[in-house]
């Protein structure tokens, strides 16, 4: 009997062990396939190692341009956020749709930023390229140079009024100088002509010679960026007649909006007529758009990219369109606005409609 108990009571004992190892063989499986999990949740929800070289910024414009000159002084900033040097490559031709199309071409990782100026709301019309703002994710809009009416000191000219009287008493007569077709101080001349002032029109290489233009008596007048004509201000060689907006510029208070003199033209002149901006290739992933957006904001706060924005008394839109769907809505309306203005007045070829631009 004793036997048997014994017997008996070593089988329960091995039994007991069995089940105890099975019971921690189970927990260690859960725990492991618990902990894979856990590991994999936590991998996919992690930012992204973005990023690990330098980055190309590409301007589509040629060095010392105003484009390029910001571009500079930002990449600058920026590099300090992202921790990476930021090479600026400069790809000009073709109003900036040369340069544009070569980060489109690149790897979509983050590794070529475009920082663009308006030109590609217009290269469809233009029939400069199928490129648009939809090929693109916008990260920031930057900044607008103001545009100002300026005459040589020796003008005859001293007001804005006195100007456009001259024009409409001789129509298609009386020249502007630009820096080519489809150019923002072109797009200013198409301006004046929608409100019945005819002009004639003088196209030039580049803002340099508009500007001698001017103060050699060639022309009567340039529609020019205030920080190219800042200096020729100060000195007393050029005179200011309007800002080219609906409201005066803070630096020149004693000089009118043209919104003041001609009311009508205030949907157009509200308009920054050199939104510059950067951009992405439409489909880089989100989390490495996401790391360069908060890199730009925190690069928009450096003492030195403050004093140069103020000294240059550029517009800040990034002030003025800080969310996405605010830049997206204001390249919408800059698109449409422009894109008909130039095709109405037969210097775009291609209707914006078929391109979906919808008419303003």
């Amino acid at each position: 009997m004793k036997k048997r108990m014994v017997f008996l009571l070593a089988v329960l004992m091995t039994l007991s062990v069995m089940g105890c190892g099975n019971s921690d063989e189970t927990t260690a499986a859960t725990t492991a396939a618990s902990g894979s999990e856990s590991s994999e949740g936590t991998s996919s929800e992690s930012k992204t190692d973005y990023p690990q070289k330098a980055i190309n910024m590409v301007v589509p414009y040629g060095a010392g341009g105003t484009t390029d000159v910001n571009a500079r002084m930002f990449a600058a900033q920026l590099e300090k956020h992202l921790g990476q040097s930021i090479v600026i490559i400069n790809q000009s031709g073709a109003s900036g749709s040369i340069g544009s199309q070569y980060v489109l071409d690149q790897a979509s990782d983050g590794y070529t930023i475009l920082y663009a100026a308006e030109t590609i709301g217009l290269f469809q019309t233009m029939q400069l390229s199928d490129i648009n703002y939809s090929d693109f994710t916008p990260i920031s809009v930057m900044v607008n140079d103001p545009k100002v009416v300026v005459v040589a000191k020796d003008s005859p000219y001293n007001t804005l009024e006195e100007l456009l009287a001259d024009i409409e008493a001789n129509p298609g007569k009386i020249q502007m100088a630009h820096t080519g077709v489809g150019s923002s101080g072109h797009i200013q001349g198409l301006v004046f002509e929608l409100f019945g002032y005819k002009l004639a029109m003088t196209p030039y290489d580049g803002g340099s010679d508009a500007l001698l233009a001017v103060l050699g008596g060639q022309v009567a007048f340039t529609n020019s960026n205030y920080s190219t004509v800042a200096e020729y201000l100060a000195n007393g060689d050029l005179r200011a007649l309007a800002a080219f907006s609906d409201e005066r510029l803070e630096v020149l208070p004693d000089v009118p909006a043209f919104a003041e003199v001609i009311p009508e033209a205030k949907g157009y002149v509200a308009l920054p007529f050199t939104p510059q901006s950067v951009q992405v290739a439409a489909n880089t992933p989100e989390e490495v758009v996401e790391v360069i957006r908060e890199a730009i904001q925190a690069a928009l706060q450096e003492e030195e990219w403050v004093s140069f924005v103020k000294e240059n008394n550029y517009d800040l839109l990034y002030e003025k369109y800080p969310e996405v769907s605010d830049m997206e809505a204001f390249f919408t309306e800059w698109s449409s606005k422009i894109c008909y203005l130039l095709y109405d007045n037969g210097v775009a070829n291609a209707n914006p409609a078929d391109f979906g631009i919808e008419r303003p």
